[in-house]
């Protein structure tokens, strides 16, 4: 019992249900907090219990799915420890998206970036960039990767999309 106990207390999320915070995509079902933009879309918003947590992970179940998740953090990456990950990609209720335009609901929606989107709009779409390319969200060029060696640029001017470049 006392393991149990000291377990809850390690991982209060473990058994409750969260709500993606932007579109992720997983391969072979992992999804790294790199935040590679290929595999599979499971878009904004979807529902998810959590099943374990550590240092490294957490194992998420998709709701709509009936199929686990593990998301892998990668700190060298994101500068971040896996309870900060949580809060980024997770949380208790869905993300309201009603402050979006209409061309930004539709590409939060497919998981895709277009010209005019705010950055708002481009996090709620295709997440965070690595930290180790993108220093600062106020910046006006933010690097993502779309795979290990592949990577792609989003430009924006005045907070919104003027450019995507492979």
């Amino acid at each position: 019992i006392l393991f149990t106990i000291a377990s809850c207390a390690t991982n209060p999320h473990v058994g409750n249900s969260y709500y993606t915070q932007f579109a992720l995509q997983y391969e072979k079902n992992s999804h790294y907090t790199t935040n590679y933009r290929k595999g599979i879309l499971l878009p904004i918003n979807s529902e998810v219990k959590i099943k374990k947590m550590n240092k490294k992970s957490i194992v998420a179940e998709v709701v709509s799915l009936g199929q686990e998740i593990r998301i892998i953090n990668v700190p060298k990456h994101t500068g971040q420890n896996i309870d900060e990950a949580f809060d980024r990609i997770f949380a208790q209720t869905p993300k309201g998206l009603s402050g979006f335009s209409d061309l930004e609901k539709r590409n939060i929606k497919l998981g895709k970036v277009e010209k005019g989107m705010r950055k708002e709009a481009v996090i709620a779409a295709i997440g965070y960039p690595p930290q180790i390319e993108t220093a600062s969200l106020e910046a006006n060029e933010w690097t993502y990767w779309s795979a290990r060696f592949n990577k792609f640029k989003v430009f924006f001017q005045d907070n919104k999309v003027t450019n995507v470049k492979n």
